[in-house]
């Protein structure tokens, strides 16, 4: 089955929602960012909310069937990658 391609991290620094899908799943990843000054986000603070479900349409009209909080750091990214793919 192919990759699953997530944004670089400092997409979601930046406050960027991230969609995607792999097969018959959907995700969605938001991130909640926590500043540590007016340009500075504080990964330590911040988080990455994942929401996953299965079918042929988006988030509005589906139903979430889990979602989990993971750091927002390059290991936080990775272990959603596995999450969804587990998940898949």
């Amino acid at each position: 089955m192919e990759e699953i391609f997530l944004p670089v991290l400092h997409s979601f620094e930046n406050n960027n929602v991230f969609s995607g899908s792999s097969g018959m799943l959907r995700f969605v990843l938001t991130p909640n960012v926590v500043m540590k000054n007016a340009k500075e986000a504080d990964l330590e603070k911040s988080s990455i909310l994942a929401q996953l479900w299965h079918g042929l349409y988006c988030l509005e009209k589906s139903t979430v069937e889990q979602e989990k909080v993971f750091p927002m750091s390059e290991a936080g990214r990775e272990e959603i990658r596995q999450w969804l793919i587990e998940n898949r």
